[in-house]
């Protein structure tokens, strides 16, 4: 079947037509650019890049790289078969197609991802930007970074890494290359850090990228995600958070792990009558759901909480946080299983992620749980932070003009795709034709069944020296096939969450399809390697060289590589022939997971490049995704069709009606998991408009931006909103003269003068008179600074509100968060209060920060004392600012600069007993000769100038 005839069967035949024209013109380019040189190929590159950055806006940059795809392609592929002896096929050569046009490419494991992924990224490097690989952990990102880095160079293209831990000089000069590998917390973080930032040089995603303008240039122009599914999907559902400021609660968290012990759990009975439901008493002490995971306290529950914790009532206004702690511990205690959802590792809990089986490093659960487990298990409790800085996934992403992702499986999520990111699905054609054979499902009565009959095929496909691949999604499974596989004799590897095996990830899966070989991997951990039939040559030459002694760097490691290599892969060669008569590699699975796309990761393990392969589902109808949303029905179907054979093994269903019921169970599944991403999103939403205003804000502030009119203006708005504040009444006569004045003073340092606001006729005439009073002694304070300190001031003094405001904005928007689901009971939709009360929230937010600026800018102190020593030359970096206490603790680079200009010494200090501590006393002293020079008198240098207007500026 030929490459249109297989993509034509998708249902993509216009589209593919395309596709297979442009293929056709790449090829036409091979004849001529295989003989050419390195240099000359070099200089192609170099005249493509020289003509897209040479386009005066986005659009025409983009037209110009959909100009030179098919020479690009062309370029790369002849690269990549010179340096890397890895010619791109011709459906590569479409994914990177669908790849560059903002889409994501569904392509099969083995057909070669990581290769397709270097013709968008060459393509897409050309307009000089910046291109984004997100991967999903580290060694994936310098894996495939470092593995393709013979093929960029030869491109011209340059490329950084990110990793966790980077010192910020090396992020910058990552994200300053052509190209940019790292994972999707590491990028995210890093936007959220920048965010946060107190200097320009502080931030690190610009890259070092000035534009024109003289600011930096936006980061986030292209994206390719890999394993795009499982960041974009399943990662999805939990934001980015960067905390601080820790509450003491430890103590709580030990009391309420204890009292959750002694709490009965139960169940109200279903189906009860409404008049008896609300008569029922519950015997137990709270009802926990599974589904849902959630839990719900019964009277009976609260009353022997009261006593154990020594209060005579529980939802007493100032014991509110205990009712969460008691929540979290009765979560933690029944619906969180150790080795299951998470697991002890060093004395710490880590969560386990429940798609890939992995160890989520610095991940924790939120609203005190992950406390609350780790108080279960009685390790250290690490205390809750609050928020510092948020973002989903999705709203990241979503930044970037143009994303794409690769994945084997991705179709089944396609409606989440294009209604979260806009980013449809293509699937490309396999290279060779799909020959695996996927079994249906085995499904027996009890798991006791399940477990006899999944031990017995192991045993028979091992004897018969086909490998197995035993999927399972938890690692309690993982182990108890383990054990029942070492009494029977059978040697197996296994790969799950625990660190002892995850370190060995790559040494087991390479060796996973040797002849009779049994491997057991939690959630399809693994991935990013392939298994090759008959076993990996390089991996068991670098393992009987390592066995010998020798390690990659040794003086005689690549002759001795070269000497042991050729036999190897011909025992290699002979056990691929053994795999194949055997039937290829047989997919295990042990269990049905939640998601119909997780099973697919599973069963594309086999069937790799043309290689035969077999997968096949054992399942019972006491799996937990069975018997919680497809169980009623199936128990029915087993009751009848269930029977024993005659050494008395239950004997499986294979009935299509039960796929179909378990297929529905999946789906019901995902469209509530959706349902759940697309929740924390609408809500991140609205934080994330909240987000841009006042991180563009920031960078306005931080890239040096005037802020003095700005200033006036909100200066005026302040000066509105606390004359209407005070003079509610139409009469003059019903205005609070006395608070106006007092919250004047606030603002002006010595107040008003009264008879201002009593002899105003009416609101807007006192509005506009103390307007007027206020911008001119913003002017009288910026002819006393001079302009270029007044600017410093400004930016350092915003900087410092906006940061202290956003914080604690978010703990009021977390607050709002946790408790909005209340407004149900009262028929007003939760998401509707949440965007009206936020909204409320930002208004308070943005009018706090410019009245906290108005008070702050105004009581702020700069002193002149004497006069200035020689002028030092610019950029030599003479004087300094130094802070200490109060709100001054973070250095402002522009007052920093400003301070360097005169080489004194500017600090802020905490202020004189009985002043406002958020007031900073910013002092600038001077010490020479010139003692008595006024500041209008001309400058002691000669230049002419005044002295305010020279040296004294």
């Amino acid at each position: 079947m030929g490459l249109l005839d297989r993509a034509l069967n998708i249902g993509e035949s216009k589209q593919f037509r395309q596709y297979e024209k442009r293929v056709a013109r790449i090829a036409d380019f091979e004849p001529e650019l295989e003989l050419e040189s390195d240099e000359e190929l070099l200089e192609r590159m170099d005249a493509l890049r020289q003509h897209v950055r040479s386009q005066p806006t986005d659009e025409k940059i983009n037209e110009a790289l959909d100009e030179v795809l098919a020479e690009s392609f062309a370029i790369t592929r002849e690269v990549g078969k010179r340096r890397m002896n890895m010619r791109h096929f011709d459906v590569q050569l479409i994914g990177g197609m669908v790849l560059h046009g903002g889409t994501i490419a569904e392509m099969r494991t083995g057909e070669g991802k990581t290769l397709t992924g270097t013709l968008a990224v060459v393509l897409n490097s050309l307009a000089g930007r910046g291109v984004h690989v997100v991967t999903v952990n580290d060694y994936l990102a310098r894996r495939d970074a470092e593995w393709m880095m013979p093929l960029y160079e030869g491109c011209g293209v340059s490329v950084g890494i990110i990793q966790h831990d980077q010192d910020p000089d090396e992020r910058t000069a990552a994200y300053g290359a052509d190209v940019t590998y790292g994972t999707n917390s590491e990028f995210g973080f890093d936007y959220l850090r920048d965010n946060m930032a107190q200097t320009i040089e502080d931030k690190v995603q610009h890259g070092g990228r000035i534009g024109e303008d003289g600011r930096p240039t936006a980061m986030h122009f292209y994206a390719i995600v890999d394993e795009v599914d499982n960041i974009l999907i399943d990662e999805a559902r939990t934001p980015l958070i960067i905390s601080g400021a820790p509450e003491a609660a430890a103590d709580w968290y030990g009391k309420f792990a204890k009292l959750a012990k002694v709490m009965t759990a139960g169940k109200t009975p279903e189906g009860m009558d409404p008049r008896a439901r609300k008569e029922f008493v519950a015997d137990f002490d709270y009802e926990y759901d599974e589904k849902h995971k959630t839990v719900a306290v019964t009277e009976q529950g609260v009353q022997k909480a009261e006593k154990f914790l020594g209060i005579d009532h529980l939802y007493r206004a100032e014991n509110g946080p205990l009712v969460n702690h008691l929540l979290q511990a009765l979560k933690a205690e029944s619906l969180y299983k150790k080795d299951v959802d998470y697991a002890v590792v060093d004395d710490e809990v880590k969560i386990i992620d429940e798609f890939t089986g992995r160890i989520l490093d610095g991940r924790r659960w939120s609203e005190g749980l992950h406390q609350a487990t780790e108080a279960k298990e009685g390790v250290v409790v690490q205390e809750e932070n609050q928020t510092l800085a948020t973002i989903t996934y999705q709203n990241f992403f979503r930044m970037y003009s143009k994303l794409a992702g690769m994945t084997g499986t991705a179709l089944t999520e396609a409606t989440e795709f294009m209604k979260i990111y806009k980013l449809a699905v293509v699937q490309v054609p396999t290279n060779r034709p799909m020959v695996r054979k996927d079994r249906n499902d085995q499904v027996y009565k009890t798991k006791d069944g399940k477990w006899s009959a999944l031990l017995r095929t192991i045993q028979e496909r091992h004897a018969a020296g086909q490998p197995v691949l035993v999927g399972t999604i938890s690692v309690e499974v993982s182990e108890m096939i383990s054990r029942d596989l070492t009494k029977l004799g059978i040697p197996h590897e296994v790969l799950n969450a625990k660190p002892e095996h995850a370190a060995r990830e790559g040494d087991i899966v390479a060796e996973a399809g040797r002849p009779g070989a049994v491997t057991i991997a939690t959630n399809m951990a693994g991935r990013g390697v392939d298994i090759k039939l008959g076993g990996n040559a390089e991996h068991r030459t670098e393992l009987e060289l390592r066995n010998l002694g020798l390690q990659p760097g040794d003086p005689d490691y690549e002759e001795r590589f070269a000497q042991v290599f050729p036999k190897i892969e011909e025992r290699v060669a002979e056990d691929h022939e053994k795999v194949l008569e055997a039937g290829g590699l047989f997919i295990c699975g042990t269990e049905r997971h939640e998601s119909r796309r997780i099973d697919n990761q599973l069963r594309g393990r086999a069937g790799r490049q043309g290689d035969p392969g077999e997968s096949r589902f054992f399942l019972s109808a006491e799996d937990d995704l069975v018997r919680l949303f497809a169980g009623d029905r199936i128990y029915k179907i087993l009751d009848r069709l269930g029977t024993v054979d005659d050494e008395g093994h239950e004997e499986p269903i294979e009935a299509g009606m039960l796929s179909k019921q378990i297929e529905k169970a999946q789906k019901k599944v995902e469209e509530q998991n959706f349902l759940i991403r697309k929740r924390v999103l609408e809500y991140d939403d609205v934080m994330n408009e909240q987000r841009r205003v006042v991180y563009k804000y920031r960078d306005e502030v931080l890239e040096g931006r005037d802020m003095g009119p700005v200033a006036r203006e909100n200066l005026a708005d302040v000066i509105r909103r606390t004359v209407d504040e005070y003079t509610v009444s139409e009469y003059v006569e019903d205005w609070d003269v006395d608070g106006l004045l007092v919250a004047l003073s606030d603002i002006f340092p010595g107040g008003v003068d009264p008879e201002r606001i009593t002899v105003a006729q009416e609101r807007e005439e006192l509005v506009e008179s103390l307007q007027s009073e206020a911008l001119s002694r913003y002017g009288g304070r910026e002819q006393e600074l001079g302009e270029e300190l007044m600017r410093a001031l400004e930016r350092y003094l915003l900087l410092q509100v906006i940061d202290n405001k956003w914080r604690e904005h978010l703990y009021d928007m977390d607050y709002l968060r946790e408790g909005i689901h209340l407004r149900g009971f009262a028929q007003i939709d939760p998401l509707v209060a949440y965007k009206n009360e936020a909204y409320e929230l930002f208004t308070d937010l943005m009018n706090s920060i410019w009245g906290d600026f108005a008070r702050m800018i105004f009581h702020v102190e700069v002193e002149v004392e004497g006069a200035e020593p020689p002028q030092p030359q610019a950029g030599s970096g003479v004087g300094q600012i130094q802070y200490s206490g109060g709100v001054g603790t973070q250095q402002p680079s522009a007052l920093m600069d400003a301070a360097q200009g005169g080489g004194g010494v500017a600090y802020a200090e905490a202020p004189p007993e009985g002043e406002d501590p958020a007031i900073p006393v910013v002092q600038q002293r001077r010490v020479d000769e010139h003692e008595t020079l006024g500041r209008n008198d001309p400058c002691w240098c000669g230049s002419g100038k005044k002295y305010k207007k020279c040296h004294g500026a």
